[in-house]
């Protein structure tokens, strides 16, 4: 690279990720292939459309066929439709669903789709409250979406469970055209029966937000809502999935041809949603970062992420017991998936915000959040998240879950200390240099 001022930053931030550990639960590492994907002569290419599929009728195939030999705008596409259509089918084979579109840029542009493919303007949403573990894209109100549909937004019970009960309620009182299950800090695993039982007494489509744990998913070590009656699920791929920055929308259904508006039935959501996705809200694919999420969910199908997603989980569970240990209280008293979320204001009497900087002057990396009912503002909130993804990536298996929890421990004791926290940081550089990147390989 020529760029001499871009490559010194790429080289500082690969030394940054080298140097420490990333405990952020929405963050992972790729690896050399998928980077390499990323960085392919793919990125040259415009692909605006879709690829042809065997599954549309015979037909209808040869009138697409006459007209273009894919649904695309431009030629040049022979590589890109095989690419899209790995990914397409590969995505499948994982989540075991009929259809998968791989064009959205993000997890916010999938759910920003799957609502424009079944609701009409001022439509009914019903999915959990931000405070309570949501997604901004869940219905805050800050959210373009939230202008355009009506969110009523569900909490969570003081034991930490959805509130099934408040979902039935809410679902019989506003009829909601969907009913949206997903999070970004909960670190349970929901009760997808129930709510795909309230969802079919009042005929919403039933839609599941798994963006950071599609990847326990994909491995077994999550349940999958479509085993449960699921319509469609959303998830962005560079989490747990551990694959380039991006989203995937699964559906299960009737795959047809995009270039013919269906009926808006269940059985048409896959349809429905291509159009939603292209042209309805963005345009040309990435094709580079398509044949990335090919290469990740490839990896994802191998016997060895199996493992990898059970080891994510027992890693959680183990830091959990460990921080508690040391005074940290969790939020819902500990974890059943990859995430921990910690209140500390009641276990310390600081806020989330300042712990994030102490284990940043460290080489720990995690995220200031919010907690159920915080009575803090959102840029210093009560809580820290962290999990456990990015580090069993690199290797570290429970017994290392102890030493971290003591360096946050003695990080938070030494927080305006410098020079303990330097020696803390040289501690934490020389193990985490025991564990490569997997771009290192």
């Amino acid at each position: 690279m020529n760029d001499e001022a871009i490559l010194g930053l790429i080289k500082a931030e690969e030394n940054r990720q080298r140097d420490g550990l990333e405990l952020i639960p929405s963050e992972n590492y790729v690896s050399h292939d998928v980077l390499a994907a990323m960085g392919s002569v793919f990125t040259n290419k415009y692909s605006e459309g879709f690829p042809s599929f065997s599954e549309l009728d015979a037909d209808e195939r040869e009138i697409a066929e006459k007209i273009m030999p894919s649904f695309r705008y431009y030629g040049g596409q022979e590589n890109t439709n095989r690419v899209e259509r790995l990914a397409i089918s590969r995505a499948c084979k994982l989540f075991k669903a009929d259809h998968a579109n791989v064009q959205p840029h993000s997890g916010a542009q999938a759910n920003n789709a799957v609502y424009f493919a079944w609701c009409e303007t001022g439509d009914t949403i019903l999915g959990l409250d931000l405070g309570h573990g949501g997604h901004l894209t869940h219905g805050a109100p800050v959210t373009q979406s939230a202008q355009v549909y009506n969110f009523v937004r569900y909490k969570t019970t003081e034991n930490g469970d959805l509130d099934y009960d408040e979902i039935a309620r809410l679902a019989k009182k506003h009829r909601p055209k969907i009913i949206l299950v997903g999070f970004s800090a909960y670190p349970k695993v929901p009760d997808f029966a129930r709510v795909a039982e309230i969802g079919r007494e009042y005929g919403s489509l039933l839609m599941a937000d798994m963006a950071h744990v599609a990847g326990l998913i994909a491995g077994g070590a999550h349940p999958n809502p479509f085993d449960f009656g699921f319509h469609v699920m959303t998830t962005t791929t560079h989490k747990t999935l551990r694959g380039p920055r991006g989203g995937l929308i699964l559906s299960r259904g009737k795959v047809g041809n995009p270039l013919k508006k269906p009926t808006k039935t269940l059985e048409n959501i896959p349809t429905l949603i291509d159009r939603a996705v292209f042209p309805g809200t963005q345009g040309g694919p990435l094709m580079h970062v398509i044949a990335a999420k090919a290469v990740a969910f490839h990896e994802a199908l191998q016997p060895e992420f199996k493992k990898y997603a059970e080891q994510i989980v027992k890693n959680a569970k183990r830091l959990a017991k460990e921080l508690t240990a040391r005074g940290f209280e969790l939020v819902f008293s500990g974890t059943e998936n990859h995430l921990i979320l910690v209140d500390m204001m009641k276990s310390f009497g600081i806020d989330g915000k300042e712990l994030e900087m102490a284990l940043d002057k460290i080489g720990l990396n995690l995220n200031a959040n919010a907690i159920p009912n915080d009575t803090l503002p959102a840029f210093r909130p009560s809580g820290v998240r962290l999990g456990t993804p990015a580090i069993t990536t690199r290797g570290l298996l429970e017994k290392d879950m102890v030493r971290i929890a003591e360096w946050m421990r003695l990080a938070l004791e030494n927080r305006k200390n410098d020079q303990k926290l330097e020696k803390l940081r040289a501690e934490v550089r020389e193990f985490s240099h025991r564990f490569p990147l997997p771009s290192d390989n």
